[in-house]
């Protein structure tokens, strides 16, 4: 256990330091005595850190980053406003080993931020199997048509169509048509991490049956 003097760390531009940390510990259902035992340093002094009320030194900060299972950069990352917007023509297309979706990325993943955004593509025939989670998210038709249970009801959505459903609601889809379609996908959760931290829809929308 130990008790840092205060270092100077950079500005930070979205939520603050005790902020970021308490989210995370709470996100991974911590205690202060867990992150205190997991990090190595007094319980005392990680609550001051939450609370704003003392500001811990690098050589602190990496270890509750340690403890809290995330890379020290997720608290001092300078976020600058080119990093927010995201170029139609530049955007990166990528899909997961066994899944024929194919996704782009919207949202920006900066420390504190809670929603993910994503196109997904949709090829013909896809169906996904029921689940529920945490959470909630909104889809949107840009393209196409898609059959969207919730709950047992099944709705037929069309361009220009949108649900907003909580993800506790069990819930599935599929593409039945002879055509690929286009979903915008938003959600408020964390459900699977690839190499640059981009979040991923939950498994409803991953999976093929």
């Amino acid at each position: 256990m130990q008790s840092d003097a205060p270092t100077i760390l950079d500005k930070p531009t979205g939520p603050k330091l005790g902020a970021l940390i308490r989210k995370r510990r709470k996100g991974l259902g911590m205690t202060l005595q867990g992150l205190s035992e997991a990090a190595g340093v007094s319980v005392g002094y990680v609550s001051q850190i939450e609370r704003d009320l003392a500001v811990p030194t690098l050589g602190t900060l990496a270890q509750l980053a340690e403890g809290l299972d995330v890379r020290l950069e997720y608290f001092i990352k300078t976020h600058k406003p080119t990093d927010a917007i995201s170029r139609a023509a530049q955007r990166e297309q990528f899909s997961l080993a066994g899944s024929s979706i194919t996704y782009e990325a919207l949202s920006n993943d900066y420390p504190g931020s809670e929603m993910s955004s994503y196109i997904m593509h949709v090829p013909a025939g896809y169906q996904s199997e029921t689940v529920s989670h945490e959470g909630e998210e909104i889809i949107y038709i840009l393209e196409g048509q898609i059959e969207q249970s919730l709950d047992g009801q099944t709705f037929t959505m069309r361009p220009g169509d949108s649900l907003h459903y909580s993800g506790t609601v069990p819930h599935a889809w599929a593409n039945l048509t002879d055509h690929p379609a286009r979903i915008l996908w938003t959600g408020t959760l964390s459900v699977l991490t690839v190499n640059d931290q981009r979040r991923l829809p939950p498994a409803s929308t991953e999976g093929e049956g």
